[in-house]
């Protein structure tokens, strides 16, 4: 069948939809005269400015009148008719989405609810060490070849322009922030890391607006001069470009880990309650794991991280060293 226009869908959360882009670009490689059109929640969106390879990006308002935006949403991609339609997302309605949308070859994983209406259904495992851009890629092999492609983001010039006023000497950027406790490294660890790092270039604290009072309690606790807060300042493809060009970047199993990874910039992921084995750890060339040497038998303690540590101790998070941090700094 000719493949004229394709349709990837990834209504989750920022490193669902990072992780992602690497079928984006193996879908680009096998059909480069396609059109790729990318389905987000709203959120994610400006994450594919400037990307090559998206005609469209195509936004579902999940919080303005959910469900009246996901019945009008079906209604515009049954109007595109796509050649194809790849669901990235395991959940009900993106599978409804996939189902309705009169795609010439709709294919999804078998978790989705709605995959008895996918014309092929492919199983997603979690836990054998498989990374998840794996097994996105199986949703497409059988289409492409067995070779995967990374997750890859496009910061544009411009991006690029914006960050020069914190480059003028080295630096570490930090994201200490997560939406889960148990997948954030501890404040006092931060303060302790930032004190203790062997660093005299500058050291940046990135997140959203929401984590600037996190950022600005590390950094006056950690008294030291070079700590700069710049939470809130700067946009996704921004923090992404300025990423880049760190000497480290300190990241806890969430968005940021991803962003490193899909500009190929140096890494230092600190797993707490969750674990790398689950598929989801940092891919840049120059990445490093870190996470508590002792064998804990309460650890992972859930997939997604909780808001609160089960046993209390949170030994996950506090037993992980200064020094262990400190040896992936060259």
């Amino acid at each position: 069948m000719a493949i004229r226009q394709i349709l990837v869908i990834q209504t989750a959360f920022i490193g669902d939809v990072i992780l992602a882009t690497g079928l984006l670009e193996k879908l680009h490689s096998k059909f480069p005269e396609a059109e790729i059109d990318f389905l987000v929640r709203k959120g994610n969106e400006s994450l594919m400015n400037e990307h090559p390879f998206v005609r469209e990006t195509i936004v579902w308002d999940k919080k303005g009148g959910k469900y009246r935006n996901l019945f009008k949403l079906i209604g515009r991609v049954r109007k595109t008719r796509y050649d194809l339609a790849v669901n990235v997302q395991r959940f009900a309605n993106s599978g409804l989405i996939t189902a309705l949308s009169k795609a010439g070859l709709k294919i999804g994983f078998d978790k989705n609810p709605f995959s008895w209406a996918f014309d092929e259904k492919i199983p997603h495992e979690i836990g054998n060490g498989v990374h998840e851009v794996v097994r996105n890629h199986d949703l497409i092999r059988k289409l492409t070849d067995d070779e995967h492609c990374k997750p890859k983001l496009y910061p544009s010039e411009q991006n690029f322009e914006s960050i020069q006023q914190w480059q003028e000497q080295p630096y570490v950027c930090i994201a200490p922030a997560s939406v889960w406790f148990t997948k954030q490294f501890p404040k006092e660890k931060w303060i302790e890391l930032i004190k203790a790092l062997p660093f005299e270039g500058n050291i940046y604290l990135l997140g959203a607006p929401s984590d600037k009072d996190l950022c600005d309690e590390i950094s006056q606790k950690s008294e030291r001069g070079n700590a700069h807060n710049l939470c809130g300042q700067l946009s996704l493809l921004q923090s992404t470009a300025l990423m880049k060009g760190a000497q480290m970047n300190y990241v806890n199993d969430s968005a940021p880990m991803h962003l490193a990874s899909a500009i190929n910039a140096k890494t230092c992921a600190i797993f707490c309650s969750t674990i790398p084995e689950f598929g989801f750890g940092p891919l840049a060339d120059g990445c490093h794991v870190v996470q508590v040497e002792e064998a804990l038998d309460c650890r992972p303690c859930g997939l997604h991280g909780k808001k609160a540590c089960p046993k209390g101790h949170f030994k996950c998070g506090f037993d992980i060293t200064t020094q262990q941090l400190i040896s992936v700094l060259n």
